[in-house]
């Protein structure tokens, strides 16, 4: 099966903060909007996240994450479950601090819900900036 991007206009995205409030230009629509000008800021503040909620069962194979060089993490934590089910670690990440699309293969794992935490952040005050956020993989048929 070749793989297909597995957030749609049904996933519910849910992120830890927002700069300043302003969701309107930093808010999590920008993960996913294709635009190079735009992005998702969080505030300041240890672990950063953002949590998936898709409409029903993925198998997750990749992830691909454009970050702003100086605001990047390094070590983004991906853990998943099924409806109902609690968090597991599935892998753990380790980006490099540069604005370049970074492609991670992930251990193939089926869930309803991606959580990726974003730790140990290259900015003083913990701040993260993500251009583009993409999750692959297969959509799968049923619950």
């Amino acid at each position: 099966m070749p793989l297909e991007p597995l957030v749609c206009p049904r996933t519910a995205t849910r992120v830890s903060s927002v700069l300043h409030r302003d969701v309107k230009h930093f808010g999590k629509q920008h993960l996913f909007d294709g635009s190079d000008e735009t992005c998702w800021n969080s505030d300041q503040g240890t672990s950063q996240w953002v949590t998936l909620d898709f409409p029903s069962p993925v198998k997750v194979s990749q992830l691909h994450i454009q970050f702003q060089g100086g605001f990047s993490s390094r070590l983004c934590t991906l853990e998943g479950c099924r409806t109902g089910e609690e968090l597991v670690k599935i892998s753990e990440l380790y980006p490099q601090d540069n604005h370049t699309m970074q492609r991670f293969q992930v251990e193939e794992t089926v869930l309803d819900k991606l959580r990726i935490t974003f730790g140990s952040s290259t900015d003083f005050f913990g701040r993260i900036v993500v251009y583009h956020l993409g999750v692959l993989g297969e959509r799968l048929q049923g619950g």
